[in-house]
């Protein structure tokens, strides 16, 4: 049998990708998608791969909408969003409290993972009302039936979020594309050195965002039970021989998510966790602010949206 897969070429899938590790009982068949936003959408609106990287609240929302797949707790890939939210600076903004009753863009969907993840920082660590903010979209959503709250809008049609943004009408945003962001004194990061603050969160209170994981077809999940343990096993497998070569010099030109891994390494012993039990912390604070942000409307426990034959692994 052979698994269609999506998945993003970097360290911690390279040994999968270039054969040195196999499954048993399948073979996975990886396909190419240079932007790898567009395997999500494709995936959530036509189940094309019968595995496939994910954000994580776009499998969030596409579950509650009833697309049929399920997710395995190997979170390939992971980051902070201090850093994403800019501001202009000759607007009249200081600190995240200053957002309340302006609108502030969002790069492409309301439901983008960095989205949730930069507004539940706001939130929780600087006070910010989200509901007393306009959230002002440049993209659609992946999940198409989605329906966001009634203070989250598009941008009016041919209008660019970067110009608006660097002109002041929109006087901050999440997530600019680089080449959006005009880096020059117009645009300053809204939180005083993110990457600072980051670190300490994630060494003071272990804050480390998920950022995407695997889901796989149910159809495939029916018919083969032992599939997702497998999947689980190998790719825990090739994460455990980069982490051996992360840090030595070996790989010949670390990535910025290489150098991103080396630094966290020197905080906790694993930067790349997999299974539930180690992540619970993230896993349900992200289920919080999806939830608080309408991203999902019904709670649901971790339980609840990972394959159950691997709910207790851990790697």
């Amino acid at each position: 049998m052979e698994l269609r897969t999506v998945v993003r070429s970097q360290g911690n899938n390279a040994v999968l990708k270039d054969g040195s590790v196999r499954p048993e009982g399948f073979a996975f068949a990886f396909e190419e998608v240079p932007v790898l936003i567009h395997a999500f959408r494709r995936m959530v609106r036509g189940l094309e791969w019968d595995v496939c990287e994910m954000a994580f609240a776009t499998y969030l929302c596409a579950r509650e909408h009833g697309v049929r797949f399920t997710a395995i707790p190997t979170f390939v890939m992971r980051g902070f969003h201090h850093g994403t939210v800019v501001r202009n600076t000759s607007a009249p903004i200081q600190v995240p409290k200053d957002l309340e009753g302006k609108k502030v863009g969002v790069n492409r969907g309301y439901t983008v993972t960095t989205g949730v993840w930069a507004r539940g920082i706001l939130q929780d660590s600087y006070g910010l009302d989200l509901s007393k903010v306009t959230w002002v979209l440049s993209g659609d959503e992946h999940v198409a039936e989605y329906v966001p709250p009634a203070n989250v809008v598009p941008l009016p049609d041919g209008q660019d979020l970067g110009e608006l943004v660097a002109s002041g009408e929109i006087p901050a945003a999440i997530a600019l594309p680089v080449g959006d962001r005009v880096d020059g004194p117009s645009l300053a990061p809204l939180i005083t050195d993110p990457d600072g603050v980051a670190f300490e969160a994630l060494r003071t209170r272990g804050h480390y965002p998920i950022n995407h994981l695997l889901v796989v077809k149910d159809d495939v999940l029916d018919e083969h039970p032992g599939v997702a343990a497998e999947i689980f096993r190998v790719f825990a497998e090739a994460k455990r021989r980069y982490l051996e070569v992360l840090g030595t010099g070996s790989i010949g030109e670390p990535t910025s998510v290489d150098r991103l891994y080396e630094r966290v390494k020197a905080v906790v012993a694993d930067p790349l966790p997999y299974g539930i039990e180690p992540n619970r912390a993230m896993i349900d604070e992200f289920i919080g602010h999806a939830l608080t942000q309408e991203v999902i409307r019904r709670p649901v426990r971790a339980e609840d949206v990972f394959a159950a034959e691997t709910l207790d692994l851990i790697a």
